[in-house]
């Protein structure tokens, strides 16, 4: 026999003021899907879990990081191209 179980997502909104997210509050968004520890888990496991999570989220933070640098580049070289090189300037140094 086929059973079918279903769950109802959950749906969280952060929001900011004035600011985008920064890396770090979106790698941990990130990690929060790719990592889940559960309250009822043995406490060794649990605090191993818990360390691997951390450890995730720093490198999924460094790597967004990486990209931010690496389109601020793109972005910088498109602008300048285009012949705006003082607007290109500006871009690079935020």
């Amino acid at each position: 026999m086929f059973e079918a179980h279903m769950s109802v997502p959950t749906v969280s909104v952060i929001t900011t003021q004035n600011r985008g997210q920064t890396p770090e509050e979106v790698a941990a968004r990130c990690v929060e899907k790719i990592v889940e520890v559960s309250e009822n888990a043995h406490p060794a496991l649990r605090d191993q879990a818990i360390a691997y999570r951390d450890a995730v989220q720093q490198v999924v933070t460094l790597y967004m990081k990486e990209a931010i640098k690496s389109d601020r580049t793109t972005v910088y070289n498109a602008i300048k191209d285009a012949g705006q090189p003082s607007l290109a300037e500006a871009i690079r140094r935020i």
